[in-house]
């Protein structure tokens, strides 16, 4: 968890925006998590032409949740990050694999993990001491 010294190291608007990129990919990842969980059909469809069977959906719904709470918990929040890069790897293989639009699709994954490093790089400053931006 951070600390008092730890945020006030950083500015407010640095924390708030870390706070808002980090809000916008969690609700991003709940929302595709509970989808999965609850297999809705046009997630089923999805996972036919992606070349899924449907029933692994309930499996990765699960798996993408579990990563989630670990980003979540402030003293696991690195972990999750680097569960959900590899989750999110597997989406960009996956969208590569069926030749998607690379913009749209492709890259989707990949803007919802800049979403969930910068959040975190911008409130987490033990994060920023180890990779500074600035010398």
């Amino acid at each position: 968890m951070q600390t008092a010294t730890q945020i006030a190291s950083g500015s407010k608007t640095q924390l708030w925006i870390g706070r808002i990129l980090t809000a916008l990919a969690v609700l991003f990842l709940l929302f595709d998590g509970v989808t999965h969980v609850l297999q809705i059909p046009s997630v089923m469809d999805a996972f036919k032409q992606l070349g899924y069977p449907a029933s692994v959906a309930l499996e990765i719904g699960i798996v993408e949740l579990v990563c989630l709470v670990l980003y979540i918990i402030p003293s696991t929040s690195v972990l999750g990050a680097i569960l959900l890069t590899g989750y999110l790897g597997g989406a960009v293989a996956t969208n590569l694999r069926i030749d998607a639009p690379l913009f749209s699709n492709v890259l989707f994954p990949v803007y919802v993990g800049l979403f969930i490093w910068g959040g975190l790089y911008l409130r987490n400053e033990r994060l920023r001491a180890l990779f500074p931006l600035q010398r």
